[in-house]
């Protein structure tokens, strides 16, 4: 059994979403050992609800220190699902290749320092892209620069919004981040 942490800041609805993977086989071989938030979110009642043991650690300078202290050396992958904190460089180097991310954007564009949410969109829109999408990636020291696992793509209407593409963009999310978890768990 293949052992998942997971990363949150808000209202979990990825992590629900992989949780409902992991229980239907979809990602196959696997449990959520832990549910980590930055920050007091819906995502914490998530993992309670699902009876995965969860922690806050409150965001700031030494983050990264307090969440290596309690990953569990069995960790085979930790997830970030909908995570806003930067980790540290130290932090993502211990755990090179074993730690991933949804970007609610076709990496490299639209990637990078302030790019979430509806910032993203926004500027998608404002760019008049032809299409949008989403990206699970390998987290390294550089913002949304690690290499990318899956991408999956969405068009971009001439009277889509920002609340339109960014519910697009999270049904394609819906779509690829088990897909790509289950590809680097089981090969």
């Amino acid at each position: 059994m293949k052992n998942i942490v997971i990363l949150v800041s808000g209202s979990g609805t990825n992590l629900q979403r992989i949780i409902d993977c992991i229980e239907s086989g979809e990602i196959a071989n696997a449990k959520i050992s832990m549910v980590v938030a930055d920050r007091n979110c819906y995502g914490l009642e998530r993992a309670e609800h699902a009876n995965i043991p969860n922690q806050l650690i409150k965001r700031g300078k030494s983050f990264s220190e307090h969440l290596e202290k309690i990953i569990p050396e069995n960790t085979d992958l930790i997830v970030l699902a909908g995570f806003l904190s930067i980790l540290s460089s130290d932090f993502t180097e211990k755990f090179k290749g074993k730690i991933i991310n949804i970007h609610p954007a076709l990496l490299p564009k639209f990637g990078g320092f302030g790019m979430w949410g509806m910032n993203v969109h926004n500027a998608v829109l404002e760019a008049k892209e032809e299409e949008s999408g989403a990206s699970v990636h390998f987290v390294t020291s550089g913002i949304d620069e690690g290499e990318i696992i899956l991408q999956g793509k969405v068009p971009v209407d001439e009277n889509d919004t920002p609340e339109t593409l960014a519910a697009k963009v999270h049904a394609i999310e819906y779509e690829i981040f088990p897909k790509a978890i289950n590809i680097i768990l089981n090969g």
